[in-house]
């Protein structure tokens, strides 16, 4: 028995201590581990609570939508690609071996074209990049200019009379050293109007680019949204953002009533573009944005009141009219007593938030802005072009008699992007790629080409007859002459390489020869470069005007209440004026 004690002893202690040991190293990776203590397990119950109800807490409310969010979707989108231009007179060259060529010439093997390669070696046709810009909420199969140039190192000497075959341009990021591209967000085709048909400079690059006016179409619809700032990101607060923005802004689908705004995260609410701001989407985000958050009640007429002072102040009138509009029908008679200020830049502002409630009060001050004050031009003209009243139709209509050619252009843009805009507008296609227009008869006379948006040529008023004293030689084989045995007629004649001549007697009034011209086979590229070298060398009598559309981003000076474009017509000068065709950036 003796024996055995000491062994007990002996084999006993060494257990007490690993217990000991195994104990000591669980509580230390137990409270590594960030686990809960067992002597702190209320008070870290009571923080987590703590912590739950502090993000469960809804956001107190701001004043409005501003307030809390950002607009996403607002920025335009550059896009990119290549093509080939195909019946050229001779003037294409073969494709240079580039990056370019790849790309092209995969897109085409792409699209099963027979023997590429080939293609792309005749002297028909040429290389091209493609550039266009995707707008704020473009909706799938919008149109849109696309920009063409050609690629350096090319042998090209002139794109005129070319037809860009289809083409597919996406958006394009380089991104340590490699290119990204997008799915396809435009496909574009047309005929190509070069810089060189329209500019009066002898810049031999200017035969080497040009657009192709409307050619392009959206395939995918860009969204808008609002993204919440991070201090109102909970879904209590973009529910009740939502319910604000579709109380004021709503439209029936078919027999439902269905608001523009529908919130997607707590932080993301998506817009839909009402369709009275599809022609001013940027106007319809403002708005959106200057909405009240709260629904209206007893402070409603408060902030009426305050937003009356507001209006009467130049400083702060143009935000009050923003907002006096999202508050609707309420505000009706607030912006009514502004359109009688004797001021035009607060009678604008009022009469501008008044055209989009769709009420004709706002017609006339709008007209007397469009005619008085050309820092107001552009929007006023976009105001009036979405109205519903007839009136406005009517308003529009006595605009394009004005002196101001850019007034009287504008007015008919605004007419003919309207749903109803043909019926009011005398236009009639010629030859298979333009419209022409014969507008306002009583007006003064001019002859407009456009360089965006539709290959058009209006004639205002009644322009003169040309008058050319023995020829005149226009692009492709084109010469007009003057026909001596019948006064008051014109020869034109086309000879090109390869193809049966081509001559045709017509009257020598300026509609008579834009048709012959097409008779003959000429496009729009070839009636604006005849146009062009008929005022250069006084053939024309009338003003020629380039693309004189008013500019959408002019300054207005309050000490004069006037800028400085009120006087001249620089949107609107002789043939070769080329106005505002920069296109915009990203």
């Amino acid at each position: 028995m003796q024996g055995r004690k000491p062994k007990i002893i002996t084999d006993s202690a060494p257990r007490r201590v690993r217990i000991n040991v195994l104990m000591a190293i669980c509580i230390t990776l137990i409270a590594a581990g960030g686990c809960t203590s067992f002597w702190r397990s209320g008070a870290d119950e009571n923080d987590k609570d703590a912590r739950l109800k502090e993000l469960m807490k809804v956001p107190k409310p701001p004043d409005l939508i501003r307030d809390a969010s950002i607009v996403q979707g607002m920025n335009t989108i550059q896009v990119d690609g290549v093509a080939a231009i195909n019946g050229l007179a001779g003037t294409g060259a073969p494709a240079i071996p580039s990056l370019f060529r790849d790309q092209l010439l995969e897109e085409m093997r792409r699209h099963e074209v027979q023997d590429p390669n080939h293609f792309l070696e005749l002297e028909e046709t040429a290389l091209v990049r493609v550039r266009a810009y995707v707008p704020p909420g473009a909706r799938r199969g919008d149109p849109v200019d696309l920009k063409i140039t050609s690629p350096p190192r090319t042998e090209v000497t002139d794109l005129h009379g070319g037809w860009m075959l289809e083409s597919r341009l996406r958006h394009q990021q380089v991104l340590q050293s490699s290119v990204r591209q997008s799915e396809v967000m435009i496909v574009g085709t047309g005929p190509v109007l070069t810089r060189a048909d329209h500019d009066p400079a002898t810049d031999a690059a200017y035969r080497l680019e040009g657009r192709v006016l409307g050619g392009g179409r959206i395939q995918i619809s860009r969204k808008l949204g609002l993204i919440l700032r991070p201090e109102f990101q909970h879904v209590k607060m973009a529910s009740a953002i939502t319910d604000a923005i579709n109380r004021r802004f709503y439209f029936f689908d078919g027999t439902t009533r269905r608001g523009i705004a529908k919130a997607i995260e707590d932080d993301y609410i998506e817009i839909e573009v009402h369709p009275r701001y599809r022609d001013n989407i940027g106007r319809l985000m403002a708005v959106v944005r200057a909405l009240g958050v709260a629904p209206e009640s007893s402070a409603t007429q408060t902030r009426l009141v305050n937003l009356g002072k507001r209006l009467s102040e130049p400083a702060t009138s143009s935000d009050a009219a923003l907002q006096l509009e999202g508050l609707g029908d309420s505000a009706i008679p607030t912006l009514l007593q502004g359109i009688e200020s004797a001021n035009p830049e607060l009678r604008f502002y009022a009469a501008e938030a008044l055209a989009y409630l769709d009420r004709p009060e706002a017609i006339d001050p709008l007209i007397d802005a469009v005619v008085q004050t050309s820092a107001f031009r552009h929007p006023a003209l976009l105001a009036l072009q979405g109205m519903e009243q007839q009136l406005a139709i009517d308003g529009l209509a006595r605009l394009m008699n004005e002196s101001s050619l850019e007034t009287r252009y504008g007015a008919f843009c605004s007419i003919r992007r309207r749903p109803d805009g043909r019926q009011h507008l005398n236009g009639r296609v010629v030859g298979t790629t333009f419209r022409m227009y014969e507008v306002a008869p009583d007006g003064p006379a001019a002859v407009i080409v456009s360089l965006r948006e539709k290959p058009e040529i209006v004639l205002m008023g009644r322009p003169q007859a040309l008058k050319i004293e023995s020829f005149l030689m226009g692009p492709s084989g084109l010469i007009l002459k003057n026909e001596k045995e019948r006064p008051g007629h014109i020869r034109i004649s086309r000879f090109q390489a390869g193809q049966d001549d081509r001559r045709l007697i017509v009257p020598s009034s300026l509609a008579m020869v834009i048709e012959g011209i097409a008779e003959v086979g000429g496009g729009y590229g070839d009636v604006v470069a005849v146009l062009r070298e008929a005022k250069q060398k006084g053939f024309l009598v009338d003003q020629l005007a380039i693309d004189p559309l008013p500019r959408s981003m002019r300054t207005y000076f309050r000490d004069d209440h006037h800028d400085e474009a009120n006087n001249d017509e620089s949107n609107a000068d002789e043939a070769g004026t080329e106005s505002d065709t920069t296109q915009p950036t990203e």
